[in-house]
């Protein structure tokens, strides 16, 4: 079986700072969010539990890239107040993985 992932991009040629990184950051704050809270309203690959505060701060700070499933996508996107339509084209990416990549 096969699960669609989208990747969000979140780096711009090595310069997180002036990237989309920064577009996430002022996201979370325009919803009013803390990273801690922004988490927790995203569930793991497992749906088991929600993502930490750390896994956020990774994003933000350009040390890691977000790989998510369509549904992390979907409470990514409620948490935020915002749509797939709402975040540049350049934002995300998607592909299909193997469920045997998780």
């Amino acid at each position: 079986m096969s699960t669609l992932i989208f990747m969000l991009m979140l780096k711009d040629s090595g310069n997180p700072s002036s990237s989309y990184v920064s577009l996430l950051r002022r996201f979370r704050e325009e919803a009013g969010l803390t990273q801690a809270q922004l988490a927790k309203q995203i569930p793991d690959k497992t749906r088991t539990k929600t993502l930490t505060q750390s896994a956020i701060s990774r994003w933000e700070s350009g040390q890691d890239e977000p790989e998510l499933t369509v549904f992390q996508m979907k409470a990514f996107c409620r948490a935020l107040g915002k749509s797939l339509d709402d975040l540049p084209d350049e934002f995300a990416s998607w592909r299909v993985a193997d469920d045997s990549e998780e």
